[in-house]
Parts: structure tokens; C-alpha cells; sequence
């Protein structure tokens, strides 16, 4: 199944969905990690990437101070529901850079279906408003 390419298709259709849950990044040495992924279902997991100063989690707040995690503050995950492709171009430069204008810093994340924005928890209304007027201007 191809992804979308097209950025105007992209922007006009990209229905952003808030997700329920509150959302960190953690980092975990490579020491710690296998112990951690023991105690972390996969579907608790909304992201891993490994980095060379350790891998970076992304879950829910309450388990990562359950795990006792060095952690980011709080996050909202709005979920963009069109199929983007991972080879289209200006798609996170746009939601980026509407979000920086409203001056709400956000964290995108592509995966292969969709692209995942985490804004701080406190401006998720503000940025769902955001995101749903690029949609509309296109």
C-alpha cells in the first residue's frame, strides 16, 4: 500500500486525531534497557529509537515514573490519520512550522502509516486547532 506524496492532498486530508494518554521521551543506558523492556509491554511503547548516548522511549508518563525514568515533561500525541508516504516532502516542514508560528514547539515522529506529532501536554487544544486550520486553508 503506497503512502500519499502529494503535500496539498497531505495537508487537506490529514485529519488530526488527539490520543488519549500522556506521553513521555525517556532514556534508558544500554546497562538498563533489557531490564526495562521487561517490565514495558510493546503496546505501551509508542516509539524506541536507539541514540549512541542511549535509547530514547516513548510511553506513558505514569510508567515511566513507575520505572523511575529520566524523563521529558509532558506530551500529547496528535495522530495525523492519512496514509503519508515516508518520501513525501514538506509535509513536517508545514506542520512545524504552523505549529512554531503559534509558538508551540513540537516533536514529529514518521512511522510507516502515519506521522505522529507530540506537542506539551498543556497546548493540545491549541494545537489540534493548529493542525485542523492547515487543513482547512488548503
Amino acid at each position: 500500500m503506497q503512502g500519499e506524496n502529494n503535500l496539498s492532498v497531505l495537508l487537506s486530508n490529514m485529519q488530526p486525531k488527539l490520543q488519549k494518554g500522556c506521553w513521555v521521551f525517556a532514556t534508558v543506558d544500554s546497562e538498563q534497557l533489557p531490564k526495562i523492556l521487561d517490565q514495558i509491554e510493546i503496546s505501551d511503547l509508542q516509539g524506541f529509537y536507539q541514540e549512541s548516548e542511549g535509547s530514547s522511549l516513548i510511553l506513558e508518563e505514569a510508567q515511566a515514573k513507575l520505572l523511575a525514568l529520566e524523563c521529558s515533561e509532558a506530551f500529547a500525541a496528535i495522530s495525523l490519520s492519512i496514509h503519508s508516504s515516508l518520501e513525501a516532502v514538506g509535509l513536517t516542514a508545514a506542520i512545524s512550522g504552523a505549529l512554531s508560528q503559534a509558538g508551540i514547539s513540537a516533536n514529529v515522529v514518521a512511522a510507516f502509516y502515519h506521522d505522529h506529532i507530540y506537542v506539551p501536554y498543556e497546548k493540545a487544544e491549541a494545537a489540534m486547532q493548529c493542525l485542523e486550520g492547515i487543513g482547512a486553508e488548503e
